[in-house]
């Protein structure tokens, strides 16, 4: 399988919209239409600190996954944060290179930026991305709490 990491497009919607609810529900995260349709916005406003990638099949012009990051300012460097938010491929489409490429693309993003640190997050129980993460990426030891 041949794909091309680029960026979202307007005309992606529909594929865009697929992706996404799969990741939704392998999170188990019902979202509110109007959630999606405000991401959707902000994914495709130059003005917001988002930006969404997507690695779209040669042969099909199907899009097979997408990733979501956010940069940002921190209090720890001068140079700005990159948080890899979201990261999906679709199930016939893993282990054929689609979610490191992604990653590697957004390191690309951060790389141009400049910026200090790119960081994201999974489940302990994410064993098959965590396989992945473990051989570009090292696990900073943090624990993330949330409010009740």
């Amino acid at each position: 399988m041949s794909f091309t990491v680029r960026e979202l497009r307007k005309e992606d919607r529909p594929g865009w919209e697929n992706l996404w609810a799969g990741y939704l529900d392998f999170y188990e995260a019902p979202m509110e239409p109007v959630v999606i349709e405000v991401t959707w916005s902000r994914l495709l406003d130059h003005a917001e600190p988002m930006q969404a990638l997507v690695a779209e099949d040669e042969a099909t012009h199907d899009l097979i996954g997408l990733v979501h990051c956010v940069f940002h300012r921190g209090t720890w460097a001068i140079g700005d944060f990159c948080y890899l938010e979201d990261l999906f491929v679709a199930a016939g489409a893993r282990n054929r290179g689609v979610g490191r490429a992604l990653i590697e693309a957004v390191y690309g993003l951060a790389d141009a930026r400049k910026c200090e640190r790119v960081y994201w997050l999974t489940q302990e129980t994410n064993a098959t991305a965590r396989a992945l993460y473990d051989k570009i990426a090292r696990r900073s030891g943090f624990i993330q709490y949330r409010r009740r």
